[in-house]
């Protein structure tokens, strides 16, 4: 019996799936944030592309794949899903556990989903050069090799420590012709206002996003590219869970429960909103869950509130679940899962009921990547041992009930380039934070007034 299924180029969607279209309820409106009124689509113009706008604001079910994006995309898609029978064994649980493997894109991870997408429109708008920022150097990593991809120049903002923790995410981004800078930063007006204020700052993805924005706005043949959080980024996404139905109907089996790790929702909401969109319409239902991890607990123990993207208050005021923009979180290595806030789209299906959220520390999903990583052999990438963890718990908890239940998570990179951090759990160096109700109250004191 195979443990790999894989799909042939000519089954790849064609189409990315927008779950708008099928929710009770629909998304609350984005505020501009001076007004504090729905955004339109010209107040987008300064950091977006039309084409970009039209699909962030879109509620069709389905948006047509570019063929120049498809031709890109086979480089390595459609991704293989693996039964996990050596994970399996060694928690001797009777469920049955699968995975969808994102980590053989030539980045390393899910990110180029997206990144492929944004540089070909804004290439296609006559746009020169991209801005963005970058936490663990996933997101970096992909905007780079996308704009090597379409000849666009590509300037980085990666968190501080993460750019000193990760030497080679930025070696690989350089290589590929982006520029990568620390963040806080000396380019911009706020990255030196934040320095001025704290030399030694460790950087946040609030943070660096305020410094890609600053430049983005002020130059026409500029625009923004981020790899989570907003509308258009979770829709490209959809991609994986799109081609996971179709291999896990290739096994003969679906999944009673789903789980994705959660930063700003992009690989969490590819898995999935296909699957929960689904069952919306009728459709077999699964449970979800989200893992995040407790040290940036935005979905277990943030506000629902409107709040800003980013720390300089650049961004407009989304409805998300939120540790308030001011949130610094320590320098743990998941550096991919440490935004302040969550996708609006995914707070909002969290707040319909439509699926479950955990937290662990980082020592616990360390401890469940190594597991993985012997019985399997693919290192996860820190970001996606949450998902690792999440998916043993629910095997463990099948162990104890006695259940035959299906596990479908997304392994959504591999950790080849965080080798620093699995040598830090090894000499025992990582330790875990838990933030008192002191500490949430005060990063959540700033929030808007509205």
């Amino acid at each position: 019996m195979p443990t790999k299924y894989l799909l042939d180029e000519s089954q790849m969607p064609t189409a990315w799936y927008n779950i708008q279209a099928d929710l009770p309820e629909p998304l609350p409106p984005v505020l501009h944030p001076g007004t504090h009124q729905p955004v339109t689509a010209s107040d987008l113009e300064p950091l977006f592309t039309p084409a970009l706008i039209e699909q962030e604001m879109t509620t069709e079910r389905e948006v047509e794949i570019p063929e120049p994006v498809r031709e890109i995309y086979k480089l390595w898609r459609p991704a293989p899903l693996y039964r996990a029978y050596g994970l399996e064994k060694a928690l001797g649980t009777p469920a049955k556990i699968y995975y969808k493997y994102e980590g053989v894109s030539p980045a390393g991870s899910h990110k180029p989903n997206s990144a492929i997408p944004q540089a070909f429109y804004n290439k296609e708008a006559g746009i020169k050069r991209l801005t963005t920022e970058t936490g663990a150097g996933q997101w970096g990593t992909s905007l780079s090799f996308a704009g090597a991809h379409f000849d666009l120049d590509v300037t980085v903002f990666q968190v501080s420590v993460s750019y000193q923790q990760k030497p080679y995410r930025r070696a690989v981004m350089e290589t590929y012709g982006a520029k990568c800078v620390a963040s806080p930063s000396e380019l911009t007006e706020f990255g030196r206002q934040v320095l001025a204020e704290t030399p030694d700052h460790t950087g946040s993805l609030g943070i660096a996003i305020s410094e890609a924005v600053e430049l983005a706005v002020k130059d026409p043949d500029t625009k923004y590219a981020l790899g989570s959080v907003l509308n258009h980024v979770l829709l490209h996404q959809s991609i994986i869970g799109l081609e996971s139905m179709q291999q896990m109907e290739m096994a003969g089996d679906w999944p009673d429960v789903i789980v994705g790790c959660t930063g700003g929702g992009s690989n969490f909401a590819g898995i999935a909103f296909p699957f929960i969109g689904q069952a919306l319409r009728g459709g077999q239902k699964s449970r979800v869950v989200a893992v995040e991890p407790s040290a940036c607990p935005s979905l277990t123990r943030g506000k629902y509130a409107y709040d800003y993207g980013d720390t300089a208050h650049m961004t407009p005021l989304t409805k998300m679940h939120t540790l308030g923009a001011h949130f610094t979180p320590p320098g743990f290595h998941a550096g991919g899962l440490r935004y302040h806030g969550m996708a609006p789209l995914v707070s909002h299906i969290k707040e319909l009921g439509l699926f479950d959220a955990v937290a662990y520390t980082q020592k616990q999903c360390f401890e469940a990547g190594v597991i993985f990583a012997r019985a399997e052999g693919i290192v996860p990438a820190p970001e996606a041992n949450h998902a690792v963890k999440g998916a043993i718990e629910e095997a463990l908890r099948c162990k104890r009930e006695g259940k035959e239940e299906v596990i479908l998570f997304n392994l959504c990179g591999h950790g080849h380039f965080d080798m620093a951090a699995y040598t830090a759990y090894f000499a025992g160096q990582l330790s875990d934070h838990e933030y008192s109700e002191e500490e949430l109250a005060m990063a959540l004191s700033g929030l808007p007034s509205l």
